[in-house]
This record gives structure tokens, sequence and C-alpha cells, in this order.
């Protein structure tokens, strides 16, 4: 009897701390699948700023080619970066996890901007374009979503840090390895002149 007693209490120890150890499981699980959500809850705000930001150009190229009718190579140029960023951006919005998008999209905004930069720069030789209100208005409103942008990108890179962290530590690493939580992606612009804001004042 007094050896029943104490099976009894073994396994019930056991079982015990079986379910200890498949609670904190669960509540490991749980954590990665919030910190997984909320950082691509945060590209969706990337997302919406990009969006804007490439819904603004079409009308910017407008507003320039009536003034700039000898510069079709740059506006162009800035249409063809664009339509590359609509693509790639559509394409992490299906899957913000997927590290590739995520670099395309850093990569396509780049060449973007780069050619936002170059677009600026030679509207500088024309003044009735520098005082149009349309593109005055415009550039406003691209500077604005600019900014827009960098806010959102840092939000959405501290929620990967956060997500990157919780599943890189124990016991976090078993769960993230059993249930395939792959690390997430930085968005970072690599190239340094990537990284300035299009000047589209023409103060």
């Amino acid at each position: 009897m007094t050896l029943l007693i104490a099976l009894l209490v073994i396994l019930g120890i056991i079982l015990l701390i079986v379910l200890m150890v498949a609670g904190m499981g669960v509540g490991i699980y749980n954590s990665l699948v919030t910190l997984r959500n909320g950082y691509k809850n945060q590209f969706a705000q990337i997302d919406v700023q990009l969006k804007r930001r490439h819904d603004l150009i079409p009308n910017l190229v407008e507003t320039a080619k009536g003034y700039m009718a000898h510069e079709r190579g740059t506006l162009e140029a800035v249409t063809a970066a664009r339509n590359g960023a609509v693509a790639a951006r559509q394409k992490m919005a299906s899957d913000p996890a997927d590290p590739n998008a995520v670099q395309q999209v850093a990569a396509a905004e780049g060449v973007l901007t780069q050619s936002l930069g170059r677009l600026f720069a030679v509207a500088e030789a024309y003044p009735d374009l520098k005082a149009n209100q349309n593109m005055l208005q415009l550039q406003g409103e691209l500077t604005d979503t600019e900014n827009r942008i960098a806010v959102a990108r840092e939000a959405y890179n501290e929620a990967v840090r956060s997500f990157n962290t919780q599943r890189e530590i124990f016991p976090s690493s078993l769960i993230a390895g059993m249930f395939n939580f792959t690390a997430a992606t930085l968005f970072e612009i690599t190239d340094p002149g990537d990284r300035e804001v299009p000047k589209v004042s023409f103060a």
C-alpha cells in the first residue's frame, strides 16, 4: 500500500511537471505568434505610406512633363523605378515574413529615392516648374510621406528586433525551431546615398 502511494505521488509529480512544461511551451508559442503578428502589422503601416508615395509620383511626373520636354529619360527612369517599387511592395505585402521580399522592397525604394533625387536636381533648371503650385503641393506631400515612412520603418524594425530576440533566447528558441518561426528581416537601406530623403524644396 505504501509503495502504491509512493508511485501515485511520483506519477502526480511527473504529471505536474509535464503540465507546467506544456503550459510554458504554450505561453512561449503564443508570445512568438503575438510578436510575429506585431511586426507584420507594423509592415502594414509602412505599406500604407509607401502606397501613398507611389500614388503621388505619377502626378509629379505628369506635372514635370509639361515643363521638362527634353528630360524624357529622367522622367522615364522615375516611372520605371516607381513601377519596380510598387511590384516589390505588393510582393512583400503578401508575405511580410519573407526576408527576400523585405530586401527587394528596401532595394527598390532606394532606386526610387535616387531617381527622384535626380528628377528634382534636373528640375532646378526650370524656374516655371519650380514655381508651379501643383508641383509645390506634391513636393510638400512627398516630404510628409517620406517622414511618415521613416517613422513607420523605425517602428517595424523595433518590432522585428523584439521578435528575433524572443525567438533566439532559451527556451523560446526550442519552440521557435519546432514550429518554424524563422527570423524576420529588418527594413534597412544599405546604400548611404539611399538613406537621404529626396530633396523636394526648390527654395
